[in-house]
């Protein structure tokens, strides 16, 4: 999983978001940040305390590769 920083034009500041391999949004921030820094550091303490499985890396992984045999 990965935590990125975003902001909207229209609003000033930065704000955390978690997302899975696969693209999912799993959490984003309702509070503005003044620095990316200080969001990434905020989003990342809280991945660290949701002990989320990231499935849509363990399905891709999971799937087997089949190959012809020529």
């Amino acid at each position: 999983m990965q935590v990125t920083a975003f902001s909207i034009p229209a609003r000033p500041g930065w704000r955390w978001r978690i997302c899975d391999y696969g693209g999912a949004t799993l959490e984003e921030s309702h509070d503005h940040f003044l620095t990316i820094a200080a969001a990434v550091a905020q989003g990342a303490e809280r991945l660290a305390h949701m002990n989320a499985v990231d499935r849509a890396n363990s399905a891709r992984n999971s799937t087997p590769v089949r190959r012809r045999n020529w």
